[in-house]
């Protein structure tokens, strides 16, 4: 396997985050493996976005099979084709609909993590506003050949400004969203500094009370738990106006939606994502895609799940033919299959030369020795768990750590020369499994 050069800090981030169990943000083509069908499928919707349309896609799959991996794969591919990006995992804090502001604390994570090529780690809403404005003054200036610092030109950039929000505020909530625009323009017109951290505050959803957003801003509304999912779609359209190919929004750990204990509150919950599943696929929505990662039991479960609200049941469910063991990929549940084995092994060598990169040796592992690991896996863990890629992925890196560290010690010593058959498995089974990890 040719060895590609990796820079420290990547490799650093990839160490860290695997030995971790968590998903890194950066470099993860670098240990990508498989899903290349699921990729395609994404990247299909991805044009459909950039061409106006929208989708909706819940990603599901069991603990550890690879949902948030994907998820921010596919969030880097974005950023490389001009998306906006945001993501933000759900949790007892964080959900669509809620009596604390659980809504609303998921729009100003997004808004956190909105992300784009030039900022790709979040923060990237101011940087949105100002290649905006910039964007305008280079057009003006080339169009009418007028120079910076010419007063004739921040006329110009307002009356354009002006026509860009006036095409806005037709959209629901679109006129105070429009007009918080121009107020940020107007600070940033006049360097007044305490005027645009104020709109970037209304922006972000930060204001508690309309009261306090009308005494700074001299605007009534407030982005709240109600309608903090309009705003979304009023930010897709924005970023495709300012040349960008659209917004996408990946929230994970969707299966904290299915642990709500209060069925009405969950129901609320299933409600309002059925509102943004049908905007979506209706057509109300343009330049915005909806990616969510969660549990098979967050979906199919009918007494807690998505399949227990009967509306969004009978929009999900698979038809009588991938019923029958066909893969579809372009229905709105994308379900990942364990990796194959071949698929594990490529992961394992390029673990092992990240791994050599970042602590500067060369790698002594054989192929021999990472199909023993994986056996040796199967045994433990039994035929059904082996393939889930957290659980291989932190052994893996707990094992190249001792090797590391403990030079004196041997892979057959820390593995062992044979593997270990599960109690509760078939030995004929078993058997039959490991063989197909033979080369």
């Amino acid at each position: 396997m040719s060895e590609q050069k990796i820079p420290k800090r990547l490799t650093t981030a990839l160490v860290n985050s695997l030995t971790a169990g968590v998903v890194p943000r950066v470099g993860l083509e670098h240990v990508a493996v498989g899903r290349r069908a699921e990729v395609e499928a994404i990247l299909r919707d991805m044009e459909n976005i950039a061409e106006g349309g929208a989708a909706f896609k819940f990603i599901t799959g069991r603990y550890g099979s690879g949902k948030s991996f994907l998820l921010q794969t596919i969030r880097n591919y974005a950023m490389d084709r001009d998306f906006v990006v945001a993501d933000a995992d759900l949790s007892p804090e964080r959900r669509f609909v809620g009596t604390k502001g659980q809504g609303l604390a998921t729009y100003r994570e997004l808004m956190m993590h909105l992300s784009t090529r030039t900022r790709p780690d979040g923060g990237a809403l101011e940087s949105i506003l100002q290649k905006w404005i910039a964007s305008i003054q280079q057009e003006a200036m080339k169009e009418l050949g007028l120079r910076p610092g010419d007063p004739a030109l921040n006329l110009e950039v307002e009356q354009r400004i002006f026509a860009i929000t006036a095409e806005m505020q037709s959209l629901v909530h679109g006129f105070d969203f429009a007009r918080v625009l121009s107020i940020y323009w107007n600070g940033y017109k006049l360097a007044d500094d305490n005027q645009k951290q104020a709109a970037l505050r209304w922006l972000r959803g930060e204001f508690p009370t309309k009261t306090e957003a009308k005494r700074e801003l001299n605007v009534g509304v407030i982005i709240d738990d109600e309608n903090w999912y309009e705003y979304i779609k009023l930010w897709a359209e924005f970023t495709s106006r300012l040349g960008y190919k659209g917004l996408l929004l990946f929230i994970d750990e969707a299966v904290n939606l299915y642990k709500i204990t209060n069925s009405v509150s969950r129901q609320s919950n299933y409600e309002k994502l059925l509102t943004m599943f049908n905007d979506t696929m209706q057509g109300k929505a343009a330049n915005l895609g909806i990616f969510i990662g969660g549990t098979p039991q967050f979906v199919e479960d009918e007494r807690r799940g998505l399949f227990s609200y009967e509306a969004l049941r009978s929009r999900l469910i698979e038809g009588r033919y991938a019923n029958q063991g066909y893969m579809n990929y372009t229905g709105p549940i994308l379900k990942l299959d364990m990796l194959s084995h071949e698929e594990i092994l490529i992961l394992l060598q390029k673990l092992t030369q990240i791994h050599g990169q970042h602590f500067g040796y060369t790698p002594a592992l054989t192929n021999e020795e990472l199909i023993a690991f994986m056996q040796t896996a199967v045994g433990r863990l039994g035929a059904d768990q082996l393939l889930t890629p957290r659980e291989v992925i932190r052994d893996f890196m707990d094992l190249l750590h001792t090797l590391h560290q403990n030079p004196e010690v041997s892979f057959a010593k820390l593995v062992g020369e044979r593997t270990v058959q599960p109690a509760d498995a078939d030995p004929d089974e078993v058997s039959d499994f490991l063989s197909e990890f033979e080369l």
